[in-house]
């Protein structure tokens, strides 16, 4: 009976390196800079930004951030962790860029929405109701008092 289970042993083993047998799924969640929500490499070391996973560039050694399996269906292929659905049903970004000042989920939902769930505005934002929908409502402090209106009430230029 010993010498059975080491066969079966031996035989799962052979059959996961070669891969025959599905292996367990590898957890590829990790904190790229600047806090943000990345994709971890083959070599467990490299954490890379999530929208640079299937960008058409290989940032992974062995490109496993560009390989079918990952991006033959976005966003339907993408781990969960890595996609943001906007509002719109059609539109999805990146989770890196949800809660980054920039409208894109061109609604403002990954800004606003309360699936973003975004904190206020940072010390180097101005929060205001912006005219330019590139925001949504709060515009980088170096826009304030450049002599363009981006928020609603020229608090931009009068008052930050």
């Amino acid at each position: 009976s010993v010498i059975a289970l080491l066969v079966v042993v031996a035989a799962v083993g052979l059959g996961v390196a070669l891969g025959l047998l599905p292996r367990a799924p590898v957890n590829r969640s990790c904190t790229a800079p600047s806090n943000r929500t990345g994709f971890l490499c083959d070599d467990r070391v490299t954490c890379i930004p999530a929208s640079w996973v299937c960008d058409r560039v290989r940032n992974c050694r062995n490109g496993e951030d560009e390989q079918e399996k990952l991006c033959g269906d976005l966003p339907h292929s993408l781990p969960g962790y890595l996609v943001f659905l906007c509002s719109n049903p059609r539109s999805w970004i990146y989770a890196d860029q949800r809660c980054n000042g920039m409208n894109d989920c061109g609604d403002c939902s990954d800004e606003l929405g309360s699936l973003a769930s975004c904190p206020p505005c940072g010390w180097e934002w101005w929060s205001c109701i912006p005219v330019h929908y590139e925001y949504c409502s709060c515009i980088p402090r170096r826009l304030c008092r450049d002599g363009i209106q981006h928020c609603l009430g020229w608090s931009d230029e009068y008052v930050c």
